[in-house]
């Protein structure tokens, strides 16, 4: 019987080892093959003629003397300037985290200690604009911004990526802070600190892995938006992913699609090394949220 069980739980456990193996050789195909393929020349990557070429690097071998090349990165980065998205975007992302983890924090610690039925509906309100589309409050913004002449300039993508984020870290911080008791607070204020000085130096630190989940995934919606800065940007302060688009050209101009292909693994690499410097944080965060303190 006893065998029979450790058979089994082998089997299960090997079955579960090749499925994820094979998910990750799935999930990990496309960028490994966009990273290996940002170093050879169009010709190679997008052969039509023999697909083993982008292996090879056989035309980039004859246009460049070498299997392997960095015109694609030369290209974007210095010849079309993408380190001007880089930082437009470093400046759209800390912006949106930092505004909107502070209305978070402050609203959310709000919302869970208040005993008042109000509470639930503005929480209710905000999950409704969480599910309206995203290009819906653009459009709603594009009137005001034409006329106080601010449309194009990065405060404009940050105001509504800010609001379309807030209902999201508005309900998530709500939960963690729910799940932490209320006697800290209270044992806080009993020893003489006001209720922001238990928020900040009790309730805050015991939270924290919250925060930095929160603050991920506020990373990533602004990060990785397109609708917003595609639409609320002028052309010279554009963000990466929609420079990214701009390289592959249009029907009326020819693009560079290799500049597009080394620019994505520019754009993608940062996420891979957030992720894998905060995975503990995340996990951690994720686990707080969903066990009832």
């Amino acid at each position: 019987m006893a065998a029979a069980a450790h058979r089994r739980s082998t089997g299960l456990a090997v079955l579960s080892t090749g499925f994820v193996i094979f998910w990750v050789i799935i999930a990990s195909f496309p960028f490994l093959w966009t990273l290996w393929g940002s170093f050879k020349v169009q010709a190679d990557f997008f052969s039509r003629a023999d697909w083993t070429n982008a292996l090879t690097g056989a035309r980039t071998i004859v246009e460049t003397g070498g299997p392997f090349t960095l015109n694609g990165y030369g290209g974007a980065w210095i010849q079309e300037e993408f380190w001007r998205a880089a930082l437009n975007t470093f400046i759209v992302v800390f912006s949106v985290v930092v505004i909107s983890l502070t209305l978070g924090t402050l609203g959310g610690y709000a919302l869970a200690r208040s005993g008042f039925r109000y509470a639930f509906w503005i929480l209710m309100l905000a999950l409704v604009f969480r599910a309206m589309p995203h290009i819906t409050l653009v459009s709603g913004y594009l009137l005001p911004f034409f006329e106080w002449n601010i449309w194009g300039y990065l405060p404009t993508s940050i105001i509504v990526l800010v609001a379309i984020n807030q209902p999201f870290t508005l309900w998530m911080l709500h939960s963690f802070f729910l799940n932490i008791p209320k006697d800290l607070d209270e044992s806080a204020m009993v020893d003489g600190c006001t209720r922001f000085q238990a928020f900040r130096h009790v309730i805050i630190p015991v939270m924290w892995p919250g925060v930095i989940t929160t603050g991920l995934f506020s990373f990533l919606l602004a990060y990785n938006d397109f609708a917003v800065t595609a639409v609320l940007l002028s052309q010279e302060n554009q963000t990466m992913v929609p420079k990214i688009a701009s390289f592959l050209g249009s029907t009326f101009e020819e693009g560079n699609v290799m500049f597009a292909v080394a620019a994505v693994i520019s754009a993608t690499a940062p996420l891979f090394v957030l992720i894998l410097f905060f995975q503990r944080q995340i996990v951690s965060g994720l686990t707080a949220g969903a066990v009832k303190g």
